[in-house]
């Protein structure tokens, strides 16, 4: 095997450029006409007679020129007769060949060679760097003769000779790429002219320097100080990775610059003090009041709203700042414990910011403002919804133009190595498989820190993609300030002691290069700690006497001063408008005929679940509230039944009628979400907070996948308002109902959200009525009063007769909390079955209910807030009633029973004649429901009978 032969795929390249080269010299680069020239033809390879035509080729770097055509040779010369009889020289084309494998090499694994550790752990190197092992091998003599303009490079050099070293230098040092995979060519030679001309890599003029160790300085006395004055409190040190506030002040610096007016940030616990004091902007006096109220109560203010608070470390902030371009909000988002459990409500905050409300679909522009995720090194590999939220970074409904992905990179999880934590070689690998471009840094390189971020954010500016920088540093000290790490890392605890901090390493540099005093960088950090002791002691003079926190009241009636109903006349012109589509546009025929019933239910009757919606909806517009709803399948609904967003059959394309009412002032936002319940349902949460002007709706595929989202319920959704004053009008639409599906397919597990239902937080309803959403849907985005609202909506009721609602119903009704029964002789009745979804249609429909003539059947729309005097109305409007059933599809230790029972029997003691209240429905279960079909109309038949106080079958 010759040597070009050995050198694979850049062999090959080669060998089209010699084709090329035979059929016409005129049609390679020149300087690759002046190596071929002196080669023999069939002493590089040989190419069959066939094949030899002019070959287009596309190089990495950017397109060659086009060959030229073939031209009759012109009659040789004596030049051109004395340079065929040269010797070849095979050599220098294997040499070129494999300086490409070389470059290529430097590319693609130059990070394995990087010093980006700061505890100095040797990087494991990759055989391919080398030089000397290439066939054949690029002494420095063969380097010499190759031309670096061969070999697409963006460094300076004439030669391999002369830009080896620069290129080493840009792959191997303390700032390392991972770029190879990103599959769009554009982005892989825009990144990597970005990385090897240095564009964002300049050194920094000597103020910027100073203020770049001030900052340093600033970063590291905020966490001495806490240290010392608050001994065993956790703060959950930045040390070790200091450098994060200067990138993240350059992030910011740079989105004003680029016309931001936000910039939002989502972080754990590590560094986030640090972050909030000097990124964000809080004053030291409040970051010290948060540690004073772990020792004494007179440091805290109390919460008007009876709120319980959070840990300092989850709290969210938001300040202005002034930068170089101007003013610019910066928002640290709350979060729970529940590591990146954040990340996609940043992203859904940062699309409420980015989304101008006032008509049609809504207009994205990115550059409004951008979202940075700090993520931590364990929990970026070990947490599902990383994936989910990078999933999520090009989707037309979700994308906000690219996040600044920080990882920073303790080299430990709690107590767990990386071998024990993750399967990959970096934390970063994950972002691989989203085509996003990987920067690892050295955190101990302050000036290449920073350098990343310019790098981030010009590709964030020209693709509208995200990026991730890797930060690789150290923790300083354990998990929190009262851990001990050298229980379980020992040798990397006892480098971390000899490391000096990287103010100190870098301010050395300064001195060395003359920019500052040796005595300047100490003076720096004392200057800090002299500013916090100062802010401590006027804390302390400034606590007020204690006041004990105030309990919410909690209200049984919410919205009722809302007007829902909306005029007969408005609802028949916006029934016609919702019909209407553009000229050219066709309706697949057979939803068309589906589509024009609901026009002749508007004069006889029969509005359905998915009409009454459309009709809510289009009322919302028309008032100038903004709607987005997102789910899996949304635009048509699980069920078929929604039909908002219509597909010509012939050219595929779509149209959306609520996005075309004349008369509408805002927009609506209707999307088909990824298959995702958590980063979908956290997204529409940080949407929903950041637009409280918005109806936002998620609906599940079935309820029963809420649990999915169950991080984002219980932590974000029923607890935010209690723990960070922070709440909103979310919609979960949840379908919910026993049909014989079986036990996934049946239960939104309504008992869950019940329980979660404290002080106000969340309203919970279950419909059965049309109108009654219709309704519902309006007091939602009306209520002065935002809460996040929790519907257990139908499957089989959306399309039931029975269900559906009238024009008047919609005109002049409201919702009602209790529906009572309307057919019933009140002073007959002595059981009052009351119940809540779907099984109060099994009961008054059952083949046995009118055997029943004492019983009357009534139902309980909102499960909470409770609608305690309403039901006591109800219960003593029978004067002779002596039992309350309450029936339920769910097994006994799910549903409502456990949650209301109390409420239930509150209400009834207030009637004169006291009657107990009694459970009927399924008997307590691990499972929520039977898999069997003839199994589930047993149990619903047993279950309506005994409501009804029927004998058995």
């Amino acid at each position: 095997m010759t040597s070009l032969e050995s050198s694979g795929l850049n062999a090959g390249y080669v060998e089209q450029l010699l084709e090329q080269y035979l059929d016409n010299p005129e049609a390679v680069d020149p300087a690759w006409r002046a190596v071929f020239a002196g080669a023999e033809p069939a002493a590089a390879v040989a190419v069959p007679a066939e094949a030899a035509r002019p070959v287009a080729l596309v190089v990495e770097d950017g397109p060659a020129e086009p060959p030229a055509p073939a031209a009759e040779p012109p009659a040789p010369t004596g030049a051109v007769v004395a340079e065929a009889e040269a010797q070849p020289d095979t050599e220098l084309v294997a040499g070129v060949a494999a300086a490409m494998s070389l470059v290529k090499a430097y590319r693609m694994h130059g990070h394995l060679n990087a010093r980006l550790d700061p505890l100095g752990s040797e990087p494991m190197g990759d055989p391919a760097l080398d030089e000397t092992r290439l066939e054949p091998p690029l002494t420095p003599e063969l380097q010499a003769r190759i031309p670096a303009r061969l070999l697409r490079l963006s460094v300076p050099g004439e030669t391999l000779l002369d830009a080896l070293p620069r290129l080493r230098e840009v792959y191997t040092g303390t700032i390392a790429y991972e770029i190879e995979h990103i599959s769009d060519h554009a982005e892989r030679v825009w990144l990597r002219q970005a990385i090897e001309s240095g564009r964002f890599r300049t050194e920094l003029p000597e103020e910027e320097r100073r203020a770049l160790l001030n900052r340093l300085a600033q970063v590291e006395g905020f966490e001495t100080y806490l240290r010392r004055a608050f001994i065993g409190q956790k703060q959950f040190s930045i040390e070790g990775l200091d450098v994060l506030v200067p990138m993240l002040d350059e992030a910011v610096e740079l989105a004003a610059e680029s016309g931001a007016h936000e910039v939002l940030i989502g972080i754990a616990h590590r560094g986030r003090l640090n972050v909030l004091t000097h990124v964000v902007g809080r004053s030291y006096t409040t970051i010290l009041r948060e540690f004073e109220g772990e020792r004494s109560i007179d440091a805290l203010i109390a919460d008007p709203e009876g709120g319980t608070g959070d840990v300092k470390y989850h709290l969210a902030a938001s300040e202005s700042r002034m930068t170089a371009a101007g003013e610019i909000q910066v928002s640290v988002a709350a979060n729970p414990s529940h590591l990146e459990a954040v990340d996609p409500v940043v992203e859904g905050l940062a699309r409420a910011e980015q989304t101008d409300r006032s008509r049609a679909a809504g207009i994205h522009d990115p550059s409004v403002a951008l979202a940075v995720l700090i993520h931590g090194d364990a929990s970026f590999a070990g947490q599902g919804v990383v994936a989910e939220t990078f999933n999520l970074h090009s989707l037309d409904g979700y994308s906000t133009g690219g996040t600044l992905h920080v990882i920073a990179n303790n080299q430990v999880g709690f107590t767990t190595d990386p071998a024990e934590g993750r399967s990959t070689r970096y934390s970063s690998d994950l972002a691989k498989g989203f085509d996003v471009p990987i920067v690892h840094v050295n955190a101990d390189d302050p000036e290449a820190a920073v350098s990343a971020i310019r790098l981030a954010l010009a590709y964030r500016e020209e693709f509208g993609h995200d990026v991730v920088v890797d930060l690789v540093g150290y923790r300083r000290f354990g998990h929190n300030e009262q851990d001990e790490a050298a229980y379980t890392q020992p040798l990397q605890t006892e480098r971390i002691e000899q490391q000096v901090p990287v103010r100190e390493s870098y301010g050395e540099r300064l001195v060395a290069d003359g920019v500052v005093q040796p005595d300047e960088t100490a003076h720096m950090l004392e200057h800090t700690l002299e500013a916090l002791r100062a802010a401590h002691d006027e804390l302390r003079t400034s606590f007020d006497s204690p006041v004990p926190p105030a309990e919410i009241p909690t209200r049984t009636d919410t919205g009722a001063a809302v007007m829902t109903a909306v005029a007969a006349d408005r609802l028949v012109q916006l029934g016609d408008q919702l019909l209407q589509v553009p000229d050219e546009f066709q309706v697949n025929a057979k939803l068309a005929r589906q589509l024009e019933r609901r026009r002749e239910s508007l004069r006889e009757g029969g509005i359905d679940w998915g009409h009454a919606e459309a009709l809510a909806f289009a009322t919302l517009l028309e008032d100038g509230i903004p709607i987005r709803l997102s789910g899996q399948d949304t635009e048509r609904g699980t069920f078929s039944h929604r039909h908002a967003v219509l597909h010509d059959p012939r050219t595929g394309e779509t149209f959306t009628p609520l996005q075309a009412l004349p008369a509408a002032s805002a927009s609506f936002e209707i999307y088909n979400s990824p298959l995702s319940e958590y980063a979908a349902l956290a997204f529409e949460h940080g949407y929903s907070i950041a637009a409280p002007d918005a109806l936002v709706l998620w609906e599940a595929q079935f309820g029963d996948f809420i649990n999915g989202a169950q991080i984002v319920v219980d932590q974000f959704i029923v607890s935010g308002r209690t723990k960070w004053g922070q709440t909103s009008r979310l919609v979960l639409l949840l379908p919910h109902g026993y049909e014989g599906n079986g036990p996934e397919h049946s239960s939104a597990r309504l008992e869950r959200f019940l329980q979660l239902a404290a002080q106000d937080n969340i309203r919970v309803v279950n419909c059965t009525t049309a109108a009654q959403f219709f309704h519902l849907l309006r007091r939602q985005a009306l209520d002065a009063t935002a809460r996040p609202l929790v519907v257990m909506t139908p499957k089989g009721l959306l399309r039931l007769r029975e269900a559906t609602s009238s024009l008047e119903d919609l005109a002049l009704g409201s919702f009602q909390p209790v529906l009572d029964d309307v057919s019933a002789e009140y002073g007959v009745v002595q059981r009052l079955i009351l119940c809540s979804g779907k099984v109060y249609y099994d009961i008054v429909g059952h083949e046995l209910r009118a055997d029943a003539s004492s019983v009357a059947v009534a139902r309980l729309e909102q499960l909470y807030p409770f609608p305690l005097d309403a039901i006591a109305a109800l219960v003593a409007s029978y004067p002779a009633v002596r039992e309350i059933i309450w029936a339920q599809e769910e097994p006994q230790n799910m549903g409502a029973w456990r949650s209301i029972r109390h409420r239930l029997e509150e209400a009834a003691a207030r009637a004169p004649t006291a009657p107990r209240v009694q459970y009927v429905g399924r008997t307590w279960r691990a499972s929520t429901s039977e898999g069997y079909p003839t199994l589930h109309h047993y149990e619903q038949d047993r279950i309506v009978r005994a409501a009804l106080g029927l004998g058995p079958a």
